[in-house]
Parts: C-alpha cells; sequence; structure tokens
C-alpha cells in the first residue's frame, strides 16, 4: 500500500453559514487520516507517547486549495508518505469528492520527544512498519 485512503462526511459544524466547508476544517480532516493509518498500521498515539516517548507534530505545510466542498459531501483524503528521514516524515495528502480534487497539501512532520518536544530521529519500528505497508524502502533514510 503507498497510499492509505480514508473517508469522511461533511457535517454542518465543517461548514460556515453558506454550506461551505470552513478552510481550517480540512485540516482536521488531513490530521485524522494520519491518525487513522497510523492506526492501520498498529501505530496508537499515547502508546507511541508513552512507550517510545515519541509525539508527531507539524513542522511545515504548503496547501492548494482547488474547489471548495460542502454540507453532507463525502470526501475521500488520501495520504503518502513521500519522505522520510531521520527525524521527519513527508506526506502528500489529497482530497477529493467524487474523484474531483478539492485540495492538494503537503504536510511535513517532526518527530519530538514527548516531554523535552525537541527533535529525536524516528524509532526504528515505525520506519519498519511504514516501509513493510509502502512497499518501496527506498523512501526510508537510514
Amino acid at each position: 500500500m503507498k497510499q492509505f485512503d480514508w473517508s469522511v462526511r461533511v457535517y454542518y459544524e465543517d461548514t460556515d453559514s453558506g454550506g461551505v466547508v470552513y478552510h481550517s476544517n480540512y485540516l482536521n480532516f488531513m490530521e485524522r487520516a494520519r491518525t487513522e493509518w497510523l492506526r492501520h498500521l498498529g501505530l496508537e498515539q499515547p502508546q507511541l507517547k508513552s512507550e517510545l516517548g515519541i509525539i508527531f507534530v507539524v513542522h511545515s505545510m504548503t496547501i492548494g486549495f482547488k474547489s471548495p466542498a460542502y454540507f453532507n459531501d463525502l470526501l475521500e483524503i488520501k495520504s503518502q508518505c513521500i519522505k522520510m528521514g531521520h527525524g521527519s516524515m513527508e506526506f502528500q495528502q489529497t482530497i477529493t469528492r467524487n474523484n474531483q480534487v478539492l485540495l492538494v497539501a503537503t504536510v511535513k512532520l517532526a518527530c519530538v520527544d514527548s516531554t523535552s518536544f525537541k527533535p529525536v530521529g524516528i524509532p526504528a519500528v515505525i520506519k519498519q512498519k511504514f516501509a513493510k505497508q509502502l512497499l518501496n524502502k527506498q523512501l526510508v533514510n537510514k
């Protein structure tokens, strides 16, 4: 699996008074998709914190809005890990509705110590799980 797909329904609370998804809610949808991907890999965020002493934080992001989503739309969030370094991962995330691209984003996550919030290397167990799922070990730089 080189890409992880996750669906979300747009609720009224996600929209502005015109029924259009409020721009910051797309960030929530993408965060949920990345969390679900980790869960799919058998990696729960509370365990990453308690057992490995790490958390992932958003380092940077670029977003291109193409078309709006509306109340009751069923959206597909497609997430692809495009780069994994020593202490960071980069994802390309696309939000679509019926195969129409609504948003394209590049999200860089940093791995940090859960107490000090200082950058640390991504644990090998996480890199291994991603490498198995991605079927492309070139993404993982040791």
